[in-house]
């Protein structure tokens, strides 16, 4: 069997799935309209209690678009989306493509400065975005910028009778010298823009990295990139139109763009919506709604074990669980089986491989190292062709570590106007992740680690993942982080972050104690600090690096 071709075994995890895909559409948005072809009274989104058919959402994106397009908004230009999970950021992205434009998703976390920095990098001439991030952020940046039109909007738009309990704070806000979304909506209504004519190879969306190396830079993901994949989802997860999807993940993030949104329209199925993560509300939405199928990190799972209102919600219909974006561990993986009794399935990908490149089949058990105890990330794909390489770029045999470099139809084919970052990063045989990991002898995939986040102590090489799978394994840790310091004798040594799960108490001796029978002493924590929470980004990864400073 050859260590990089895929194709051999595929069916051998996942049944039934072809080891390549061949793209239906030649665009995203005619995923959409294939969606709207079938049954416009069908419906796409669920905000809380309310629910948008296709055909709203249809004419709603129509009349944002023919009022962008009147204002001399058109193809190619990239109108800048800085929402929360509401669905004006599923209308926005719809009435860009209607336009030929681009969108640029924007995290809701950012503030000044790194907002300032994504739209001038993208050259954005329209910015979206709630009426609360325009008073407290978005209002003070965009004279400074290329941004010609801003539109505000309300969380509180598209909402039931009922205003859930998360909105009741939450107020109107008058913006001077930006327009209203459903204004200009309203005054549009009916109308559409003149057809675009999309092309596989046009960019459909700017996407940017999280910057943990550098300044964030836009991943170029084209349509044919953004159709790929969203059928890689129906076809790995065997979704159809039966499934609900639960938008957890940030919509601005690939996860979020591809696996709930662009999935829900080429099913079609609904897409349940609720401005951004409470656990509580996420386990009522997913008994009220039937909800099948979710990808989000092992943040989210993690809460919703630790929340008592959670743990009473019925989730037998729960059956597709997938997690990304973070190291996911065998212990964290059996508590939440034991609990809600679904199995959670790894999958990997990033920003630049417009989501998925590895995934544990469904209805599989991901294996785990039993070196490393590492849980596997699954194995690839339809279509994804993933090398491990050493330094100098050679391919390594099964069972040796190096970076994994990840080809196939659903990799980018660079950085928006940084052509020496992309050369950096990509070649004939697709990205260089920046993530260390290994194949074993049946094909499956393992991550190790970051390759920047490597320890060396006393020598030795220490890899964070695998004493964070450990600790995890304390009854009382709920998260954790593990970073180098400088320490005088070894180089640099072990230290442990810790938050502790409702109602436990421990020390960091204590910790330290439970690790001295479980793991070499150069791996061991000399330190652990216990935290109240650790920092993290929009889509649930702990950063390190904020931990490192």
């Amino acid at each position: 069997m050859s260590v990089y071709d895929q194709k051999p075994w595929l069916a051998q995890y996942s049944p039934g799935v072809p080891p390549d895909i061949q793209p239906e559409f030649p665009d995203a948005l005619s995923m959409f309209r294939r969606a709207l072809e079938r049954d416009p009274q069908r419906a796409l989104l669920h905000y809380f209690d309310a629910s948008l058919t296709t055909g709203e959402v249809d004419r709603l994106s129509d009349a944002l678009a023919a009022g962008l397009a009147a204002r001399g908004i058109g193809r190619g230009d990239r109108i800048a989306v800085y929402l929360q999970n509401v669905p004006q950021f599923v209308i926005a992205m719809l009435a860009t493509w209607k336009l030929g434009g681009i969108m640029v998703s924007v995290n809701p976390m950012l503030r000044h400065k790194e907002v300032a920095l994504i739209l001038n990098d993208s050259g954005a001439r329209v910015l979206i975005t709630l009426e609360s991030l325009y008073q407290d952020v978005a209002k003070d940046i965009a004279a400074d910028t290329r941004v010609e039109h801003v539109l505000t909007t309300s969380e509180l738009e598209f909402l039931g009778d009922t205003r859930p309990a998360m909105l009741q704070d939450v107020r109107r806000i008058a913006c001077a010298d930006a327009t209203d979304l459903m204004t200009l909506i309203a005054g549009y209504a009916d109308q559409r823009p003149a057809a675009q004519s999309l092309a596989d190879d046009d960019i459909a969306l700017l996407t940017y990295t999280s910057g943990t190396t550098g300044p964030p830079k836009a991943a170029m993901n084209l349509h044919r990139n953004v159709v790929y994949n969203t059928q890689v989802y129906r076809e790995w997860m065997k979704l159809d139109s039966n499934d609900v999807i639960l938008g957890v993940a940030p919509l601005f993030h690939i996860t979020g763009l591809i696996a709930c949104i662009t999935t829900a329209m080429l099913l079609p199925c609904p897409l349940v919506l609720y401005y951004r993560f409470d656990p509580a509300v996420t386990a009522e939405l997913v008994e009220k709604h039937g909800v099948t199928f979710v990808v989000a990190s092992i943040t989210v799972f993690i809460a919703l074990m630790n929340n008592e209102e959670a743990r009473k919600r019925d989730f037998s219909t729960l059956t597709k669980v997938y997690s990304g974006g973070a190291p996911v561990s065998p212990a964290q993986v059996e508590a939440f089986q034991n609990m809600f009794g679904a199995y959670i399935h790894n999958i990997y990908g990033m920003t630049e491989t417009t989501s998925p490149t590895h995934a544990v089949p469904l209805g599989g058990s991901a294996p785990v190292d039993p070196n490393t105890g590492a849980l596997s990330v699954g194995v690839p794909v339809c279509g994804a062709l993933v090398r491990i390489c050493d330094d100098d770029g050679n391919d390594l045999p099964a069972g040796e570590i190096g970076e994994l470099i990840s080809g196939g139809p659903m990799v980018v084919p660079g950085y928006w106007e940084k052509p020496e970052e992309t050369a950096k990063a990509f070649d004939t045989r697709g990205i260089r992740t920046g993530d260390v990991g290994f194949m074993d002898a049946e094909g499956w995939f393992y991550i190790v680690d970051r390759k920047k986040d490597l320890i060396i102590a006393s020598g030795y090489k220490v890899w964070p993942r695998e004493v964070e799978d450990v600790l995890y394994t304390h009854p009382a840790v709920r998260e954790c982080a593990v970073v180098g310091v400088v320490d005088a004798y070894r180089g640099e040594t072990v230290k442990a972050y810790v938050s502790l799960r409702p109602g436990t108490e421990t020390t960091g001796a204590d910790i330290v104690d439970f690790c001295k029978d479980r793991m070499a002493a150069y791996k061991r924590p000399r330190e652990v600090e216990i935290v109240a929470d650790l920092p993290k980004t929009a889509s649930g990864k702990i950063m390190r690096r904020e931990l490192r400073k």
